[in-house]
């Protein structure tokens, strides 16, 4: 009846792909602390991404399902961590054409390198031990954790920084540069960094 796959191993990348649409949606929405949720949002659909993959593994898949999963996955990492992040940057009044700039090659790298991972999972049939190029996955944690220093910083020096940050990542991206793939502890220490992240956002800096 329905063209896709529909079963449990890929809930949790639409998961994920729900939470950025609401943080989207709150961006847009321009109520009071935006900012703030919006970037819960994004913490959380970096953590539904850490985990989707183990997840599938874990299940019963056809080889068919597998070469959707792998599809789902980088297109809803464009959402996520692309047009989520610029949802949030706009809300911030980043709305410059130097800062149209920043951003459109914030995007044009992030797809370059989602582009990339799709053809070194084609032709690679091996387990990835390593990432070349930073995930897009990272600026679920890199953003949000920057975007901290707005509350001990003058805020032109923030701007500064904040801008340098895109930048980088942008960068990085398409760095030909090896990233360690998360596994065993690493899992522990993001979950425990997202979960601390989520308090600060929704709790302690609501209302600041």
């Amino acid at each position: 009846m329905f063209i896709g796959k529909w079963n449990k191993s890929v809930i949790l990348t639409y998961i994920g792909l729900i939470v950025s649409i609401l943080g989207i949606f709150i961006c847009f929405n321009n109520s009071e602390n935006s900012t703030n949720q919006a970037m819960a949002c994004l913490i959380i659909a970096g953590i539904c991404d850490l985990f989707d993959g183990h997840i599938a593994r874990k299940c019963k898949r056809t080889e068919e399902e597998k070469k959707f999963g792998v599809q789902l996955d980088s297109l809803v990492d464009a959402i996520n961590f692309i047009a989520l992040p610029i949802a949030i940057f706009l809300n911030l009044n980043m709305n410059t054409w130097g800062y149209f700039i920043i951003i459109a090659m914030f995007a044009i790298c992030g797809i370059a390198r989602l582009a990339y991972f799709n053809i070194i999972v084609e032709t690679n049939d091996k387990p990835i031990k390593y990432y070349t190029g930073l995930p897009v996955t990272y600026t679920a944690l890199f953003v949000p954790a920057f975007y901290l220093l707005k509350y001990v910083l003058p805020l032109n020096i923030f701007n500064i920084i904040f801008a340098l940050l895109i930048c980088a990542i942008a960068l990085l991206n398409i760095a030909k540069v090896k990233v360690i793939k998360p596994k065993g502890i690493a899992y522990v220490i993001f979950s425990v960094l997202a979960i601390a992240m989520i308090y600060l956002y929704l709790g302690v800096l609501n209302g600041i």
